[in-house]
């Protein structure tokens, strides 16, 4: 199955941040993609709580999601939807990842589970003042794939993805939105380690660049196989308008690192 990590450097105006979206599945389509991950806050991307709850309460669900599932239908392709901010529970907001079909169809919706608090050399990120935390691990099936969602953040959280390997989950997706400093620190690290330590392919789709309020993002897409090889990665010199990052995984691949080294079946610690 050919894949696609679409990198974005996404800002404050929704239309403008969704032409973006709507010409790289055009090019990851064209190129024979058949499934695309967006990155985390694809579709709005600003510091300002107010701005936030109003893309949140009116746009989302109004402009965003009927555009992911009609690029999904039109592309004949499953669309898992990065992040974007749906409402939550009184003024907290969730962080979620929804997944539309090749019909179009909504299949899945994960809540973020782990929120990004940090005290970093370029600024100080509270993600709990305002996100309400996901609880519930979710699996796609999709054919012969079963896919585990996160973001962004639960990338530090190994036991997360090991749920999702013991319950069979070949494909890791992780859409995020990385800062710099940990990025260059971390970030290809980790994705290569969640890989290496669960024996999965591992789809890894960035925001890029400095966004409004100044936020910096690190980019560096990448797609990993269950060995931890990187087998494709951005080039990280289209910022502006995106870019895509294509590779075929194959089932088979998975099922031999597996069986050459069976680790996932000599766990002693449950």
């Amino acid at each position: 199955m050919r894949v696609a990590c679409l990198q974005l450097s996404s800002g404050d105006r929704v239309e403008a941040n969704l032409a973006v979206v709507s010409a790289l599945l055009d090019e990851a389509a064209a190129k024979g993609a058949k499934l695309a991950l967006l990155p985390e806050m694809f579709a709005f991307f600003h510091p300002d709580d107010d701005r936030k709850r109003h893309f949140a309460e009116a746009l989302a669900r109004q402009v965003v999601l009927p555009f992911l599932a009609d690029q999904a239908r039109r592309h004949a392709l499953t669309l898992i939807g990065g992040s974007l901010l749906l409402p939550g529970e009184g003024d907290l907001l969730r962080n979620t990842c929804v997944v539309f079909s090749t019909d179009g169809e909504q299949v899945a919706l994960y809540d973020k589970i782990h929120l990004f608090d940090g005290d970093l050399p370029d600024r100080s990120y509270h993600e709990s003042a305002r996100i309400q935390p996901g609880s519930q691990p979710v699996v796609l099936e999709l054919e012969d794939w079963r896919v585990g969602l996160s973001i962004c953040y639960d990338l530090r959280f190994p036991e997360l993805y090991r749920h999702y390997a013991a319950l069979g989950a070949q494909l890791l997706c992780i859409p995020s939105a990385f800062t710099v400093p940990t990025g260059q620190a971390h970030w290809e690290l980790l994705l290569r380690a969640r890989a290496v330590e669960n024996q999965a392919y591992v789809l890894a789709a960035a925001q890029i660049g400095r966004h409004p309020g100044g936020r910096e993002t690190f980019g560096h897409s990448m797609i990993v196989d269950p060995w931890g090889l990187v087998l494709a990665r951005a080039t990280n010199q289209r910022a502006a308008d995106g870019e895509v990052v294509l590779a075929d995984i194959d089932l088979q691949r998975v099922h031999q690192v597996r069986k050459q080294l069976p680790a996932l079946t000599h766990r002693r610690l449950y």
